[in-house]
């Protein structure tokens, strides 16, 4: 009878897959309104027959909206490849008609100074159901547009119900690249008659796949970074409505079942309430009575963490909201075998709508549980933050305004109030300067969060993160900042608030000069400001030693710009210092001598000559996607450098002499043939700049390019004591160094350290990869220090390895240099204050004094 049973089911779920499910597989069986239309009778195939497009998703969530009188949809965002984010809101039309005033009402709670007078008797609940961050996991974004019906049309008591007491803010599609690019793959390989072979080519993506955005970024790790458009629009709809529960539906492996939140106890962030992960587990019963009446498997507290404020369902609980994430095993295409049976994307599809519902009859039911939850948040926020020692956050940073900035941008865009510092101060030994510096005071409803940006930690309670361990923001920047304690803080420092989000662009047009431009170096966009000079054909030097001219200091890095011996006239060369002063924001100096009083002049050969970049960005199976979507979008985005791609497996048969920089991300380079490694060891001997990345550097070792020596950790099994079995898994996860910010020293005469003013500095850490200090006394410009970790987590014994590691080697062959970067300077796009290290290894490589460089002998004779 078992295999009879069993037999049965595989030819149902056979016939089920070679046919679209009606709507009631997904949907309770209940009356709609036939004004409205089907996803089918507006698309011609049912959800989960095919994939969804993002354009066809978008079209027919318009047509929803043109039909129901209970949505709305607005665009709140575009993408990088210009694609529409939207989200529909869904309530009753009695509220939509009202629904700015329900909006301003339900905003009060998250304000103590007007929360005592909230009434939440009848205050709709706000729930925020978002899907499809990662564009492969697609079976959220499809089943978006089954919920997104069944709320327009569903003519049940329940559904009803769901209308008036709740506003739904649906999110169809964090990430339309993403999602479309996905959707490209699988449907241009699907068969007619559906093959669940998981080897089929239908399962497996080329690099670097549809998870990610335009530039390769993982959006579920950007909602506190808040670089890219996708999530900067959707924290400007999170704020403007502050939802009491943030759903956010994914995928995982094909051989898991169904995650719902709460993730594992011990990982929760210690700054969320407590009762925060109860609420948590209430509207969890709910999950699991939705997937019991289906007979879904499912899991909870296992996995999957609450720690990173940084992803979608953990950014609500630092707001006073309670997030919730959804893992869907995926099926990866339209029939997958699994380890479960088989898999189909329609069973994936049902999971989710069932548990977005079961989210909305959630929300209905706890309703004034999680108005009031919200209102008791911001009340104990601040009365936390008056018991707090601490009583501000004072940061700022003299010589880069626009770093500064971009800082000050993300703390705007969480709603964090902030104040520019009205008079001088000094604290812990850090000078703050009035129009250099600003003040976060603690005293505010966004205390939590605040906390969760500045604190800095080393002890946990768990050693194994689903993410980073720590991402303490003015480390990131590399700005200065400290905590102002009791009577070192005083309302009377607080000057102007800062208002709105974007920070004022300041700039000082350039005075003509007939003899030369100076830029310093010490500018974030400063690289911006030269790339597009030389790009229009301008010569630029750099200045090895620092020098005074005209009453100003310079330091080394600053740019040299001469005005004669150049292919334009002096008045085009002006403009187009104009131009790049205006592009980048950036100083530029006008002077009439290059006599200097004190310090190198400007005709010295202290003075090198530097070439425009020509990039080649190296991509493809073994390249990490993530960290070479960073260098694609600093590059792209904020230097305005053209960047090359050239896939590892056509480099062979690629002419190199075009670039004089190629860059290596991390990955273990298996698919670069060895044709591929001769030809780029070539191009190094005469004089290219490989920047190697992380575990690029182990795969440049292996070829002869980089002459560097690892530290490895001694292992002796005489001494390891038995272990439990069940701790394996635990044992081997603290190994795991997921990210950590350390402390490197530098040496600020070396090139690659041109434009930093502080010897040590914070670097961001992942992974075990160790460097022994170069031999060359001088190949070695960063080091770890003694007691280099500031924040995160790392296991002791890997502690005392990093400790006096290089952080930075400057390697090469011939006349090239590989530069060797143990840490990765690009981190999330977020990571500001390492990117000069990044840029000066473009521009500054080849300049390095050949005598500076850890050379590999063999091949250099």
């Amino acid at each position: 009878m078992k295999y009879l049973f069993q037999l049965c089911f595989l030819l149902a779920f056979s016939m089920l897959a070679a046919q679209a499910p009606p709507l009631t597989y997904y949907l309770p069986d209940i009356a709609y309104d036939p004004s409205v239309p089907t996803p089918e009778s507006a698309l011609g195939f049912q959800i989960g027959e095919w994939h969804l497009s993002h354009d066809q998703q978008l079209y027919y969530l318009r047509k929803l909206a043109d039909a129901s009188p209970r949505v709305t949809l607005t665009e709140y965002a575009r993408t990088y490849e210009n694609r529409p984010l939207v989200v529909l809101t869904i309530t009753s039309e009695a509220n939509q008609g009202r629904l700015e005033a329900i909006r301003e009402a339900h905003l009060a709670l998250s304000d103590p100074t007007r929360s005592g007078n909230a009434n939440t008797e009848n205050m709709p609940v706000v729930l925020y159901q978002g899907f499809s961050i990662h564009g492969n996991e697609a079976s959220g974004g499809n089943a978006a547009t089954l919920v997104a019906y069944y709320l327009a049309a569903g003519q049940s008591p329940e559904v009803q119900r769901t209308l008036d007491e709740t506003v739904i803010l649906l999110d169809p599609c964090f990430n339309p690249d993403g999602f479309q690019r996905f959707s490209t793959w699988v449907n241009m390989h699907k068969n007619a008659n559906l093959t669940d072979d998981p080897q089929d080519r239908e399962y497996h993506e080329v690099w670097p796949g549809g998870r990610t955005n335009h530039y390769w970024f993982d959006l579920n790790r950007d909602w506190l970074p808040a670089q890219h458009p996708e999530s900067q629009g959707r924290l400007r709809i999170f704020h403007q409505w502050k939802p009491n529960v943030l759903t956010d539906h994914h995928e995982m492996g094909s051989n898991s079942t169904f995650f719902f939140m709460p993730g594992v106890p011990e990982r929760t962030n210690p700054i969320t309430p407590a009762i925060n992960q109860e609420l948590t587990a209430q509207i969890g019963a709910y999950h699991a009575a939705a997937l019991n009446e289906i007979g879904s498997l499912y899991y909870t507290e296992e996995g999957f963490d609450d720690f990173y404020y940084g992803k979608g369902s953990t950014y609500p609980d630092a707001n006073g909201g309670v997030g919730i994430l959804f893992e869907q095993a995926s099926s990866r295409g339209h029939l997958q075998a699994t380890e479960n049976g088989p898999l189909s994307f329609a069973f994936a599809i049902r999971n989710h709508v069932r548990t977005a519902i079961s989210t909305q009859k959630a929300g209905v039911e706890m309703r004034r549980r999680l108005l009031d939850f919200q209102r008791d948040f911001y009340r104990s926020a601040m009365e936390e933050a008056r018991a707090d020692e601490r009583k501000a956050f004072v940061f700022g940073d003299a010589y880069d305004a626009a770093r500064l900035g971009a800082m000050l941008e993300v703390l705007r865009r969480h709603e964090i109030a902030v104040f520019q510092l009205d008079k001088p101060i000094t604290a812990n030994g850090i000078k703050f300067e009035p129009g250099a510096a600003y003040l976060a005071p603690l005293e505010q409803p966004q205390y939590r969060l605040i906390r969760g940006i500045f604190e800095t930690t080393t002890s946990f309670q768990d050693s194994i993160f689903y993410d980073i361990s720590s991402w303490t923001l003015p480390l990131a920047f590399e700005i200065p900042y400290t905590a102002l304690k009791g009577k070192a803080y005083s309302p009377a420092m607080l000057g102007a608030p800062v208002l709105g989000v974007e920070p004022p662009v300041t700039g000082v047009r350039p005075a003509f000069s007939n003899y030369a431009y100076l830029l310093e170096w010490e500018s974030y966009f400063a690289p911006k400001a030269l790339n597009y000079l030389m790009s229009k054909g301008l010569r630029a030097k750099v200045a090895l030693g620092s020098f005074t001219l005209e009453g100003k200091p310079f330091e080394r890095g600053t740019i040299l710009i001469p005005v004669e011996n150049q292919s334009k006239t002096p008045g085009e060369v002006h403009q187009l210092v104009v131009e790049a002063a205006a592009r980048a924001g950036s100083r530029f100096y006008a002077v009439g001598t290059g006599l200097s009083p004190q310090g190198i002049d400007l005709g010295s050969s202290s003075f090198e000559a530097l070439q425009r970049p020509r990039v080649l960005l190296l991509v493809g199976e073994g390249v990490s996607a993530y960290e070479a979507g960073e260098v694609w979008h600093l590059l792209d985005q904020r230097y305005g450098i053209v960047v090359n791609q050239i896939e590892l497996a056509d480099l062979q048969n690629r002419n190199l002499d075009k670039y004089n920089t190629i860059i290596m991300p991390s990955g273990n380079y298996r698919s670069l043939t060895a044709a591929g490694w001769e030809k780029l060891k070539a191009w190094a001997g005469k004089g290219g700049t490989l920047i190697a990345v992380r575990d690029a550097i182990k795969a440049a070792q292996q070829q002869g390019l980089a002459q560097v020596q690892f530290r490895n950790k001694k292992v002796d099994n005489k001494d390891t004591p038995r272990r439990p079995y069940e701790r394996l898994s635990a044992d081997k996860g603290s190994e795991e160094v997921g990210g950590a910010i350390m402390e490197i020293q530098a040496d600020l005469s070396h090139p690659l350290f041109f434009g930093y003013h502080r010897e040590r500095l914070p670097s961001f850490r992942q992974g075990t990869l160790l460097l022994e200090p170069a031999k060359n006394p001088y190949a070695s410009p960063a080091l770890y220090t003694e007691e280099p970790l500031l924040s995160g987590y790392i296991k002791g014994e890997n502690l005392d390895l990093l400790r006096g590691s290089a952080a930075v080697i400057v390697s090469g062959t011939g006349a090239g240099r590989t530069i060797c970067l143990a840490g990765d300077p690009n981190f999330r796009a977020f990571w500001y204050g390492s990117n000069r290290l990044f840029a000066n290894s473009i521009f500054f490589g080849r300049i390095i004094n050949s005598d500076a460089v850890e050379r590999n002998t063999a091949l250099t004779k």
